[in-house]
């Protein structure tokens, strides 16, 4: 099955930061790929803007060596290659002084969508805005894209707000969470309001328990310090996880439409209960042979940062009350995998016995690797001698059920930079979205600075420290195994 391909409008996208890391991996080989897809039109352009001193030839030598080495297997096709290169262009730029602003303004059209990514460290985000309007290049119909981290606490995520609002309004600024542009994410939605199966189950009298779970293989060796200052509370929780925990737990919008979308979520955090320091636990990777110790790759010895959390979470309101959600983040572990479970209650009464009767059903929705959607059903095991009932899997892998290529399917980063240039937010957060996260999360946080609670140990392979296996075990319940 080949996906549809619907063109944007044409645009000017200027990338600040567009010689980092992220423009490298993601941004520009994903512009690549829109590229090739027919997607962009013959006249729309993009701009990279950055301190580094190169000319137009520079950068787009730097993107050629960018798609070479993260664009995929279309990046062999030199003469396509070329052709998207016609189309940039590049700008030394003085983010917090006047250096380049006006040859800038020089290169961005009238005419055409204006969109402006800031691909650069928070602290920068402010002087950007202000730029872009003092110089006459942004207008009203301009819109920014805005990288996480979008603050550390409440304090600094109003800051970063209110330093925003002052130049763009909240329908021009896209706060950008590449999770959100997963195609099974925006699936949880498709699945429970497109599908008369599910909607009907979804609430506490049918639900146990849900489980989100978002595994990663790599430490932090490269970005130890970096990371010491966030940890996975700041890094995942606040911003990954929330909004995989938003969007199972969201009520039906009125519309499909991005601010009733994201009213949505916003009552799900409003709703959320304070999480009781019982209920979470928090762990560093311990040292593997040769492999280094979270400290020693953080490179501070006494760090408390934490490379793994796991917590107990409750919703306040009349669909959820009653039904834990358990997430859990981490590094080193024992597989790549990010997976929500939604754990269906046991039969009410059950004509089996013994044994056979203990059998539940679970839609798990995998969202990497191998993005697609088990459910589990209990069935007869075959063969003779009796009633032998066994859990299987009715599995949908999305590149097989639709018949897609690997390549063919679309990058979250692709699908979000297509969508602000569509000036779709549905899949972006709102400002008081971003606000209520962090009133949630910064408790959380203070309590265990408070506490100085030190980060338990856990092996590197492993699903991390065993006080995580206890918080559900206590319960009743287990954590699904980590697969890759």
């Amino acid at each position: 099955m080949v996906s549809r391909v619907i063109p944007v409008d044409a645009f000017d996208l200027v990338i600040f930061g567009g010689t980092g890391d992220l423009a490298r991996r993601k941004i520009l080989p994903g512009l690549f790929r829109r590229f090739l897809s027919g997607q962009m039109t013959e006249d729309s352009r993009i701009i990279g803007a950055a301190r580094s001193d190169m000319d137009a030839d520079g950068f787009r030598q730097l993107v050629r060596d960018a798609i070479a080495e993260f664009g995929g297997a279309e990046s062999k096709e030199a003469e396509a290659i070329d052709k998207f290169a016609a189309r940039l262009d590049y700008v030394s730029i003085d983010a917090k002084g006047e250096g380049g602003w006006a040859d800038l303004a020089g290169k961005v059209r009238d005419g055409v969508v204006k969109a402006f990514y800031f691909s650069v460290a928070p602290s920068l985000f402010g002087d950007l805005a202000e730029r872009l309007h003092l110089h006459h290049i942004a207008d009203a119909e301009s819109r920014i894209v805005v990288e996480k981290p979008f603050g550390r606490d409440l304090e600094s995520a109003r800051a970063l707000n209110q330093s925003l609002a002052e130049h763009f309004q909240e329908s021009q600024i896209y706060r950008i969470d590449h999770y959100l542009g997963k195609e099974t994410v925006q699936n949880l939605m498709a699945i429970r309001f497109g599908n008369v199966l599910f909607e009907p189950l979804w609430n506490n009298h049918y639900v146990d328990h849900i489980q989100i779970t978002v595994a990663e293989t790599v430490g932090v060796g490269g970005r130890g310090s970096y990371y010491d200052k966030s940890g996975a509370m700041r890094d995942m929780v606040q911003n990954h996880l929330m909004q995989l925990l938003c969007l199972i737990a969201m009520e039906p919008p009125n519309k499909f439409e991005a601010d009733e979308v994201r009213t949505e979520k916003l009552k799900v955090i409003r709703a959320l209960q304070p999480v009781d320091h019982h209920h979470i636990v928090r762990g560093q990777y311990d040292k593997d042979g040769d492999e280094a110790s979270y400290r020693e790759d953080a490179e501070n010895p006494r760090s408390f940062t934490e490379s793994f959390v796991a917590m107990k979470v409750g919703i306040d309101n009349w669909r959820w009350a009653g039904v834990p959600f358990y997430m859990r983040t981490g590094k080193k572990l024992k597989a790549r995998a990010s997976e929500i479970a939604v754990v269906f209650k046991d039969l009410g009464h059950s004509i089996f016995e013994g044994d056979e009767a203990r059998h539940r059903n679970i839609l798990a929705i995998r969202l990497q690797p191998n993005e697609g959607i088990d459910l589990q059903v209990t069935i007869k095991e075959p063969g003779p001698g009796g009633m032998r009932l066994i859990d299987v899997p009715l599995d949908m892998t999305f590149s097989e059920a639709l018949q897609l290529e690997a390549d063919d399917a679309p990058d979250a980063y692709e699908r979000l930079i297509m969508d602000v240039i569509r000036g779709n937010q549905t899949l972006f957060m709102r400002g008081d979205e971003v606000e209520a996260a962090w009133a949630w999360t910064d408790p959380i946080i203070n309590g265990w600075e408070a506490r100085n609670d030190v980060p338990k140990l856990y092996d590197q392979g492993s699903a991390g420290p065993d006080d995580a296996l206890m918080l559900m075990h206590r319960d009743g319940r287990r954590w699904r195994d980590i697969k890759g």
